[in-house]
Protein backbone atom coordinates (compact mmCIF):
# COMPACT_ATOMS: atom_id res chain seq x y z
CA UNK A 1 0.00 0.00 0.00
CA UNK A 2 2.82 2.28 0.95
CA UNK A 3 4.60 1.46 -2.60
CA UNK A 4 1.45 2.62 -4.66
CA UNK A 5 1.52 6.31 -2.08
CA UNK A 6 4.90 6.59 -3.14
CA UNK A 7 4.25 5.89 -6.67
CA UNK A 8 0.73 7.99 -6.91
CA UNK A 9 2.99 10.76 -5.11
CA UNK A 10 5.98 10.72 -7.81
CA UNK A 11 2.57 10.77 -10.45
CA UNK A 12 1.51 13.71 -8.79
CA UNK A 13 4.76 15.44 -8.77
CA UNK A 14 5.20 14.60 -12.21
CA UNK A 15 8.44 12.59 -11.35
CA UNK A 16 7.67 9.04 -12.57
CA UNK A 17 7.93 9.12 -16.31
CA UNK A 18 11.18 11.59 -15.91
CA UNK A 19 12.41 11.15 -12.70
CA UNK A 20 16.69 10.95 -11.74
CA UNK A 21 17.63 7.93 -10.16
CA UNK A 22 18.77 10.42 -7.02
CA UNK A 23 14.39 11.71 -6.92
CA UNK A 24 13.37 8.00 -7.24
CA UNK A 25 15.66 7.36 -4.03
CA UNK A 26 15.28 10.02 -2.24
CA UNK A 27 11.45 9.06 -2.95
CA UNK A 28 12.18 5.76 -0.86
CA UNK A 29 14.34 7.38 1.75
CA UNK A 30 11.66 9.78 2.54
CA UNK A 31 9.15 6.69 3.13
CA UNK A 32 11.76 5.09 5.17
CA UNK A 33 12.64 7.66 7.25
CA UNK A 34 9.05 7.90 8.30
CA UNK A 35 9.35 4.49 9.28
CA UNK A 36 12.85 4.61 10.76
CA UNK A 37 13.59 8.05 12.32
CA UNK A 38 16.87 9.79 10.90
CA UNK A 39 16.93 7.25 8.33
CA UNK A 40 19.62 7.88 5.23
CA UNK A 41 20.31 6.16 2.19
CA UNK A 42 23.82 4.30 2.53
CA UNK A 43 25.38 2.90 -0.82
CA UNK A 44 27.73 0.70 1.43
CA UNK A 45 24.43 -1.34 3.18
CA UNK A 46 22.97 -1.53 -0.07
CA UNK A 47 25.54 -2.99 -1.71
CA UNK A 48 25.72 -5.90 1.18
CA UNK A 49 22.13 -6.08 0.12
CA UNK A 50 23.36 -6.48 -3.61
CA UNK A 51 25.90 -9.17 -2.65
CA UNK A 52 23.69 -11.16 -0.32
CA UNK A 53 22.69 -14.48 -1.54
CA UNK A 54 18.78 -14.72 -0.05
CA UNK A 55 18.75 -18.48 -0.51
CA UNK A 56 14.97 -18.46 -1.78
CA UNK A 57 15.62 -19.45 -5.27
CA UNK A 58 17.87 -21.78 -6.28
CA UNK A 59 18.36 -20.35 -9.51
CA UNK A 60 18.43 -17.00 -8.58
CA UNK A 61 19.94 -16.86 -4.76
CA UNK A 62 21.21 -13.07 -5.57
CA UNK A 63 21.03 -10.33 -7.82
CA UNK A 64 24.52 -10.84 -9.00
CA UNK A 65 23.18 -14.14 -10.62
CA UNK A 66 21.25 -12.39 -13.25
CA UNK A 67 22.91 -8.88 -12.47
CA UNK A 68 26.67 -10.25 -12.74
CA UNK A 69 28.69 -9.11 -9.53
CA UNK A 70 29.57 -5.83 -11.43
CA UNK A 71 26.13 -3.89 -12.10
CA UNK A 72 27.48 -1.79 -14.89
CA UNK A 73 27.88 -4.65 -17.29
CA UNK A 74 25.18 -6.59 -18.81
CA UNK A 75 23.93 -9.72 -17.28
CA UNK A 76 21.59 -12.77 -18.17
CA UNK A 77 18.31 -13.81 -16.62
CA UNK A 78 19.01 -17.50 -14.90
CA UNK A 79 15.74 -18.61 -15.93
CA UNK A 80 14.77 -17.45 -19.03
CA UNK A 81 18.59 -16.55 -20.62
CA UNK A 82 17.10 -12.88 -21.80
CA UNK A 83 19.61 -10.21 -21.66
CA UNK A 84 19.32 -7.44 -19.32
CA UNK A 85 20.88 -4.26 -19.65
CA UNK A 86 23.34 -3.02 -17.24
CA UNK A 87 21.52 -2.25 -13.46
CA UNK A 88 24.26 0.36 -12.82
CA UNK A 89 22.71 4.09 -14.19
CA UNK A 90 26.14 5.15 -15.02
CA UNK A 91 25.95 2.25 -17.37
CA UNK A 92 22.58 2.37 -18.68
CA UNK A 93 20.95 5.74 -18.41
CA UNK A 94 17.19 4.81 -18.14
CA UNK A 95 17.31 3.05 -14.91
CA UNK A 96 15.88 4.27 -11.98
CA UNK A 97 14.12 7.29 -14.49
CA UNK A 98 10.82 5.70 -14.29
CA UNK A 99 8.82 5.20 -10.65
CA UNK A 100 6.69 3.16 -11.48
CA UNK A 101 8.91 0.82 -13.87
CA UNK A 102 11.23 0.81 -10.47
CA UNK A 103 8.76 0.03 -8.47
CA UNK A 104 7.34 -2.91 -10.88
CA UNK A 105 10.79 -4.39 -10.89
CA UNK A 106 11.56 -4.17 -7.33
CA UNK A 107 8.36 -5.60 -6.27
CA UNK A 108 9.17 -8.40 -8.91
CA UNK A 109 12.69 -8.97 -8.16
CA UNK A 110 12.33 -8.97 -4.11
CA UNK A 111 9.43 -11.24 -4.17
CA UNK A 112 11.43 -13.39 -6.77
CA UNK A 113 15.07 -13.49 -4.76
CA UNK A 114 14.62 -12.05 -1.36
CA UNK A 115 11.24 -14.13 -0.79
CA UNK A 116 9.08 -11.20 0.22
CA UNK A 117 8.74 -7.50 -0.87
CA UNK A 118 11.65 -5.26 -0.11
CA UNK A 119 11.24 -2.13 2.21
CA UNK A 120 11.53 1.54 1.57
CA UNK A 121 15.21 1.60 2.97
CA UNK A 122 16.07 -1.41 1.01
CA UNK A 123 15.50 -0.20 -2.09
CA UNK A 124 16.74 3.83 -1.36
CA UNK A 125 20.32 2.17 -0.44
CA UNK A 126 20.44 -0.28 -3.29
CA UNK A 127 19.91 2.97 -5.75
CA UNK A 128 22.39 4.54 -3.12
CA UNK A 129 24.55 1.55 -3.49
CA UNK A 130 24.09 1.45 -7.71
CA UNK A 131 24.32 5.40 -8.25
CA UNK A 132 27.08 6.60 -5.44
CA UNK A 133 28.83 3.26 -4.62
CA UNK A 134 29.66 2.40 -8.13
Amino acid sequence: MKNVLLVTLLLACGLAGAATPKQVMDGYAAEAAREQSGFKAQAARGGAFYAKHFGVSEKMPGCGTCHTDNPAQPGRHAVTSKDIKPLAPSANAERFTDAAKVEKWFRRNCKEVVGRECNAAEKADFIAFLTEGR
